[in-house]
């Protein structure tokens, strides 16, 4: 017999076909049709010199010889998968999953991103922007920034940015009409977001008691309330470390220094041993490097 191998497409007939000890769902398989599969699996017994099949009435049954050749067969398709997998990944770009709320991609995530192409090219990075909580393994996600109080069972949390409340206002409707002090609050619409009682515990902070903390327009998250502020709607109470690059550039006014925290923040969370993905540390780094940026800023 000669040592050449035999056809790769009658390996692949066999191989489907013992996996399954069905020609009909080798043929779907493989999408050809049954009598291909069969001339195949005829062909590739000839060239060995073996029967691989014992064909009964309705019945396909693998012999002595075909079930020592298929647990070859299945391990070496087996190893071609992997190593085809393998090379794939490496020719192709790494591709990192971040999940966070819609205002926190806004607001300070996609803005930074050109930061993170500059550290990081070839690496993409596709944002999953939902308030729901996500299934790591199931929904593909390898790192995760919740708001809240940091405790997330069976995951590592590491805090982000906190959570202290400022107003801010557009610098046009500052000059049209000041605001100096808290008390020239009682001129300025109030914009809310979903918190809606955010307001009343920073007035309540800088001890003013005669403002109605509840009137004004309520946007069902922040990121409208920014937009809001931006528009010189009025005077919106938001998350500091969400439009901290808005004041940099001054296109947002914070008139007071003082805010009030909720003991809330953005937190980094992750599985356990996702860290031993060198892309995912490397992610996990430049968001705190961009965090201690913003609270140096």
């Amino acid at each position: 017999m000669s040592s050449r191998l035999p056809s790769l497409s009658g390996l692949r007939a066999f191989e489907a076909t013992a996996r399954h000890l069905s020609v009909t769902l080798a043929a779907g398989e493989l999408n050809v049709t049954p009598g291909a599969v069969s001339l195949q699996i005829r062909d590739l017994e000839q060239a060995l010199g073996v029967r691989l099949f014992g064909r009964l009435p309705r019945q396909l049954r693998l012999t002595e010889d075909g079930e020592g050749y298929f647990k070859a067969m299945r391990s070496a398709f087996r190893l071609m998968r992997e190593a085809t997998e393998e090379l794939l990944a490496r020719a192709r770009p790494a591709t990192l999953s971040i999940s966070c709320t819609p205002t926190f991609a806004a607001q300070w995530l996609v803005p930074r991103l050109p930061n993170f192409e500059e550290r990081m090219p070839g690496v993409d990075i596709r944002i999953s922007a939902s308030n729901r909580l996500v299934d790591f393994v199931r929904d593909g996600v390898d790192i995760a920034i919740r708001h809240g109080f940091g405790r997330y069972e069976g995951l590592v949390s590491e805090r982000l940015l906190d959570d202290n409340l400022v107003p801010v206002i557009a610098p046009a409707l500052r000059e049209t009409r000041p605001l100096d002090t808290p008390d020239d609050l009682r001129n300025h619409v109030l914009i809310h977001d979903v918190h809606r009682q955010d307001w009343r515990l920073w007035l309540e902070a800088m001890g003013v008691t005669e403002i109605d903390a509840m009137r004004g327009p309520v946007f069902n998250d922040s990121n409208g309330a920014i937009e809001a502020v931006k528009a010189g709607d009025g005077v919106g109470l938001v998350r500091l470390s969400l439009v901290a690059r808005e004041i940099q550039e001054r296109r947002l006014v914070a008139p007071f220094s003082r805010g009030v925290s909720t003991g809330l923040a953005y937190y980094i969370v992750y599985p356990p041993g996702a860290l031993d993905r060198p892309a995912v540390t490397a992610l996990r780094q430049w968001l705190t490097d961009e965090a201690r940026a913003v609270r140096g800023s």
